[in-house]
């Protein structure tokens, strides 16, 4: 019987042959990425990526390594200059937040230890259930909710509305399926609700068809009344309502659902309320910063069954880091729960521990996102949160009033939260066009790299939109904004009367 094969080489690892070369270029990545933040004021928000970085985002997968540094030197060649532009202060667009160059460092450590966030007895896991805990304590839940960091606002509501199925269709689901339903399962949610809940109802099988959208008021809040009668409605036509979805800062808008009246009408119809506090949740940090009527609303987003936020957007954390938080602890565990023999639970060793974040959602491989936020609350703490929520809140009334004051532009929207929505109206003479005009601006003064708003569609009209979610901005660069939408508008009417 032959024995085990023998051989000469040398066992390999890819771990460098020399720690102090590698060592030195982490050094020069770093200092290079604090210049990099330092300046970000001095170069443009956005700009094309070029031709020769395309052409090298474009090659084959390398055969033989480059090595460390001429990978990053390509780096800095060919990805640096060309990024999405959400850590400058005029980026303005959708609601992406800043990141911070704490938070980057954090990034660095948690991928060095690189554990598994998936459940066992190690600190990882400990430090994101005292994440989970810190947002309960923030946002008003009970000590005993339960709760799990994911990926961002959208995982949230998948996540939360999976739970809602599972305890409110009157079956097993889990065991069942959806075949064994008496009647379509059905979610109710406004007009102005953010499309990852359409995605939500279609990835549970309930389908387009089992998400029912319901008009909004003249600010942009859901009709309390004409979703409770659909929702009888549906009720009496066989349909089985699992779920309302109530926003906490619309997309669009920023418009907070009178979440208080909906926790009313989830209660007697027993249906589950989530709330899509994607970024307005953490408001709640802020609160003096609110008229009292979303202070009601906001203080009610603690009735509700689940709530679903983003710490990447209005607490400046370097992507990714979502959380969930579920009312009924049992009832989230049930959904998710399975414990294979691999799996197998102990009272003692690595397979120990209290919390398995894996009982809570669908991933069994789990980054250990938890470690920014952990460090970056304890470095600043939720008041100093707070301050820079205040800020942008007050930042969007400053760019509301520049607007209000201007009488080429239209405010096209309340401004109740971070977002202001407005467009170019020029003289006012015509309104023909002015869709198109206000596209074209968009287009250029992004490409002109000197402010990043996006768009919206508001009572059927093309708006700018700037949702601010950045400490870095100033008030100068919102004088900036205006200034520059005036400057393109103006000649573009220029343009216009000339053709």
């Amino acid at each position: 019987m032959a024995g085990p094969a023998t051989t000469t080489e040398r066992e390999r690892t890819l771990d460098p042959d020399d720690w102090e070369e590698l060592r030195a270029l982490g050094h020069r990545m770093v200092d290079d990425m604090v210049a990099y933040l330092a300046g970000v004021r001095e170069r443009p928000v956005w700009q094309p990526t070029s031709d020769e970085a395309r052409a090298a985002l474009t090659r084959r997968v390398p055969r033989e390594g480059e090595g460390a540094a001429r990978a990053y030197d390509d780096f800095t060649a060919h990805v640096l200059p060309y990024p999405m532009g959400n850590i400058h202060p005029r980026f303005w667009g959708w609601v992406i937040g800043t990141g911070s160059l704490s938070g980057a460092y954090a990034e660095m450590l948690a991928a060095t230890m690189n554990p598994n966030v998936g459940g066992g007895d190690h600190a990882a896991a400990r430090v994101e259930a005292q994440v989970v805990a810190w947002c309960c304590e923030m946002l008003g839940y009970p000590e005993q909710a339960s709760g799990l960091l994911v990926t961002g606002g959208s995982e949230a509501n998948l996540l939360g509305l999976a739970v809602a199925r599972h305890a409110c269709a009157g079956f097993d689901v889990r065991a069942r399926g959806l075949s064994a339903a008496p009647g379509p399962l059905t979610i109710y949610a406004s007009s102005e609700t953010h499309s990852s809940v359409r995605k939500a109802a279609e990835l549970m099988g309930l389908g387009t068809d089992g998400l029912r959208l319901v008009p909004v008021h003249d600010d942009f809040t859901v009709d309390v009344a004409a979703l409770g009668e659909t929702l009888r409605e549906d009720r009496s036509e066989g349909k089985v309502p699992v779920a309302v979805v109530a926003n906490a800062g619309t997309v669009n808008t920023g418009a907070f659902d009178d979440i208080a009246a909906l926790a009313d009408l989830c209660a007697r119809e027993r249906v589950w309320l989530h709330v899509d506090g994607a970024f307005g949740a953490l408001a709640a940090l802020a609160p003096q910063s609110l008229s009292e009527e979303n202070r009601r609303r906001l203080t009610a987003m603690r009735r509700a069954d689940s709530l679903g936020f983003d710490l990447h957007k209005w607490m400046y954390m370097p992507y990714d880091v979502g959380c969930l938080l579920v009312r009924d602890a049992e009832a989230h565990r049930a959904t998710f729960s399975l414990t294979p023999s691999y799996l197998q639970r102990a009272t003692r060793g690595l397979a120990a521990g209290d919390y398995w974040p894996s009982d809570y959602g669908m991933q069994l491989s789990r980054g250990f996102r938890a470690l920014k936020a952990w460090m970056l609350l304890k470095e600043h703490g939720t008041a100093t949160y707070g301050q820079q929520i205040r800020q942008n809140i007050e930042q969007a009334g400053y760019l509301a009033s520049l607007v209000d004051g201007e009488r080429e532009l239209e405010r096209v929207a309340p401004a109740p939260l971070n977002i202001v929505c407005f467009r170019y109206v020029g003289s006012g003479a015509a309104t023909a066009g002015l869709d198109e005009l206000n596209r074209e601006l968009l287009v250029r003064l992004q490409e002109s790299g000197a402010a990043f708003p996006t768009n919206a569609i508001i009572g059927g009209r093309y708006a700018i939109r700037v949702a601010i979610s950045n400490h870095r901005s100033r008030r100068e660069d919102f004088d900036l904004l205006v200034s520059e939408v005036l400057r393109i508008g103006r000649a573009l009417e220029r343009e216009g009367a000339r053709a």
